[in-house]
Formats: C-alpha cells, structure tokens, sequence
C-alpha cells in the first residue's frame, strides 16, 4: 500500500503541486468525482485554490458499454470518438439517445454535489484536473478535451497512483501532468490503498460545500 486513504493521497498531492501551482490567484481546482473528490479536496486547501467538480459521463458504445464512443461533461461539453463512431458505423440516433440518457445522470450529479451554485467559469484559468488514480485514464482523457473546449489558459493533470503508460499519453495532450506513483505492474487503483471504500454523493456534496464556507 502507498497511500492510507484518499485524504492522505490528496494531501502528498498538493505538496508535490504546491511549488508550481500553490498560492496562483488562476488556479481552480477540479475534481472528477467521486473518489477524486477528497483527494482534490487536500490539493485545494494546500493551494490555496477553488475546489469544483468536473463531470464526466461516458457514452458507451451499444451492446459494448465499456467502450466509449464519446463523453459528455460539466459545462455543457460534448466529446467524441470519432474513431470509434466511424469504424463501428453507429448511428446519429443511437448517440444522441446515449447523449440524452447520460445527461440526465449528469444534471442529477450536479444537483446533489453542487446545488444551485453554477459551475466555475475555467476561462484563463489554470485548470488542475485531480482524481484518485489513473488505470486506462477514459474518464480523464474525456474530461481533458472536455475542458480544452471550455478555453482554460492551461491544463494540468493530477493523481496520486496511474499506469504509467497513461500518464505518458496525458502529457502529450495536456500542459503538465503529475502522476506521484507510477507503479509497474499497475493493476488498479484500488491496490495502491489501504482504505478505497466508495466515496458517496453526500460526501461529495458536504467537501464541496466545505470549501466554499
């Protein structure tokens, strides 16, 4: 085990990211939730930064629902895989009743953890993405073409524990990318904690109305 809990990774998190990122009037932080959200939560309060949530609903592929062929997010944002729709033929009808079925979740999620508070406005901003960990990295690759459509002045990436073949990819998309442990073999994200239990919306919600008391 490399970290005791969420909190513990978040906190190990933002003293590697407090030198370049720390006290930045631009810097939001942006958590993909659930389980990024403690560890953004730590991150926020060593950086003296905005704490939100960025999220992210996958589309799967029909009948192959772990595959995506696109994402929907925060903002209104809407992303797709194009290579996937093509070589597959998938029609317009079965993306947009994907898109449909999917926003619901996503407006749902966003009522529980935000309330009637907006969503932040990433323009020229800094935008430091943080989840848990990083396996194959889909959500996270969905949220960072997400928020590149949004006009942040840059990205950064930030997790405790991911493969590092993911993270090599990350840094060809993004501006910075802040991967703590990149153990080989990567296995989960689950095996790099002592406790991983499930992190709920009312969790969620209570960090986040936390950290903008």
């Amino acid at each position: 085990m490399h970290f005791r809990n969420r909190f513990d990774a978040g906190r190990q998190l933002g003293e590697a990211l407090k030198p370049r990122y720390g006290d930045r009037p631009d810097a939001l932080v942006l958590a993909l939730p659930r389980g990024g959200v403690p560890v953004a939560h730590e991150v926020a309060q060593i950086l003296n930064a905005p704490l939100d949530v960025f999220v992210v609903r996958k589309l799967g592929v029909p009948g192959h629902e772990e595959l995506a062929m696109g994402a929907i997010a925060s903002g209104g944002a809407t992303v797709f895989n194009e290579d996937v729709v093509q070589s597959l033929g998938i029609p317009r009808y079965f993306i947009d009743a994907a898109i449909d079925r999917e926003r619901g979740e996503l407006e749902r999620r966003e009522r529980e953890y935000r309330g009637n508070r907006p969503p932040v406005d990433v323009r020229g901003k800094i935008v430091i993405l943080v989840d848990d960990g990083l396996a194959t990295g889909a959500s996270m690759h969905a949220a960072v073409r997400a928020v590149q459509a949004l006009q942040p002045n840059a990205i950064v990436v930030a997790v405790p524990a991911a493969a590092e073949s993911t993270c090599a990819r990350l840094r060809t998309m993004v501006d910075d990318v802040v991967c703590l442990f990149t153990p080989e073999p990567f296995r989960a994200v689950s095996a790099w904690y002592e406790d991983f239990s499930q992190t709920t919306d009312r969790e969620v919600h209570n960090l986040l109305a936390e950290a903008v008391s």
